[in-house]
């Protein structure tokens, strides 16, 4: 059972920056494609960004393109999310999990608040 951990939210002014981490337990994390995704209020949980397993694909929803930047560290089963510029709509839980436009999710790991706010 592959456990998540997300970490990093917070309370940003809208302009701000943040960078989010998550660790995935497991051996297959290293093969597998990952995804950010969010879940705002009143909303589904969508894909925001996803990195391939070799780190040399990465994929945005127009939304964030431009100013969110997917990486990974296969030697620590880490994944982050590099934020800047946040707008007040970034507001959300974040969540990551394996690309689910190729993979099955894992079990969803507690999420991490992002606030974006003056």
């Amino acid at each position: 059972q592959v456990q998540i951990v997300e970490s990093g939210g917070g309370l940003v002014q809208p302009g701000g920056s943040l960078r989010l981490s998550c660790v995935a337990s497991g051996s297959t994390f290293n093969i597998s494609p990952m995804g950010w995704y969010r879940q705002a209020p009143g909303k589904q949980r969508e894909l925001v960004a996803a990195i391939s397993s070799a780190s040399n694909i990465p994929y945005y929803i127009a939304a964030v393109k431009g100013r969110f930047t997917i990486s990974r560290d296969n030697a620590k089963n880490t994944v982050y999310l590099q934020m800047t510029n946040l707008k007040t709509e970034d507001t959300a839980i974040y969540y990551c999990n394996t690309d689910q436009r190729y993979l099955t999710t894992w079990s969803w790991g507690q999420g991490t608040q992002v606030t974006v706010s003056s």
